[in-house]
């Protein structure tokens, strides 16, 4: 038997990410789609496709008639709504799915440590970029101490919606947390940029992390070690894949002020990692890569959770 989980968000992370339970999933069934406005296009598609709707938001939700059923939630909103959605659903049986930047939960990049926090009730998937770049920082960390890592996200303007948009600051915050907390940096930095060129161009992240380690031999393994980590992320997001190759180079320049209060250790290299990210166009422009991470990897870990 499936379990159903209700998506939060009827905008296009919410409708791309009903379409991936819809079509893509042996596991989850939808059990309900929960938005704000009558007339948004997600309540309408879900509508026709015969899933349960609401537009009366979380209370809407927790109204119907076989809420009961609902095993699982994964919010879309916003990271101000998310706190909302959390505290209303607090008493209740159901687990959450967090894509918001809200970070109430723990935080989870599939690639890195799906199963580690399946017993919590609010798991938190950071942003696209964390999505994204996190991985590639793990994949270093785990041959070599990462002294800082900084991540660049560039996605096409037209797939930033007024959520991405209000949520600038908790993107780069959040972001930037992970790098760290699940990363493994000592210290990161997250940026985001919005491309407004046209036509769109698909998500690009750029991961540089700085290492204290000159060895040939740990070089070669941080190469190997980022290839398998981006064959792991493409095994649910298949438009992810590297631009160019790794790319290892001398730091020449002091970057003292890079470093974390306290620590000695001078980088000596600088790894750098070029990203591509290509949607899969479920609902959402192939172009809107940073979407289709998010939904992918949140996909992921709600059937892990089902599974559990």
């Amino acid at each position: 038997m499936r379990t159903k989980v209700a998506v939060i968000g009827s905008g296009n992370i919410g409708t791309d990410l009903m379409f991936k339970v819809l079509r893509r999933s042996d596991v989850l069934e939808m059990g309900a789609m929960v938005g704000i406005d009558p007339a948004s296009d997600g309540l309408a598609r879900a509508g026709r496709l015969g899933v349960p709707t609401t537009a009366e938001g979380i209370g809407g939700l927790v109204a119907m008639s076989h809420f009961d059923d609902i095993r699982i939630v994964l919010d879309a909103t916003s990271a101000a709504a998310h706190k909302e959605n959390a505290a209303a659903l607090a008493d209740t049986h159901v687990r959450l799915v967090d894509l918001t930047p809200a970070a109430i939960g723990p935080f989870v990049v599939p690639a890195v440590n799906l199963d580690a926090h399946l017993d919590a009730r609010n798991l938190n998937m950071v942003t696209c970029g964390g999505q994204a770049t996190v991985p590639i920082v793990a994949a270093v960390s785990r041959i070599t101490p990462v002294v800082y890592a900084e991540i660049v996200a560039s996605i096409a303007s037209r797939s930033a919606g007024p959520g991405t948009r209000a949520n600038i600051d908790e993107f780069t915050e959040t972001t930037a947390r992970a790098v760290e907390s699940v990363g493994g940096a000592r210290r990161g930095k997250a940026v985001i940029v919005l491309n407004p060129a046209e036509p769109p161009l698909v998500m690009r992240d750029t991961v540089f992390a700085l290492i204290d380690d000159p060895s040939p031999v740990v070089h070669a393994a941080i190469r190997k070690s980022v290839h398998a980590m981006v064959d792991t992320v493409a095994s649910y997001v298949p438009g992810y894949r590297l631009k160019q190759e790794v790319q290892i180079t001398p730091i020449e320049a002091p970057v003292d002020t890079l470093l974390h209060p306290g620590n000695r250790t001078a980088p000596t290299h600088q790894v750098t990692v070029f990203l591509e990210v290509e949607g899969a166009a479920h609902y959402l422009p192939a172009y809107a890569g940073n979407l289709d991470i998010m939904t992918a990897a949140a996909l992921r870990v709600a059937e892990r959770m089902a599974d559990a």
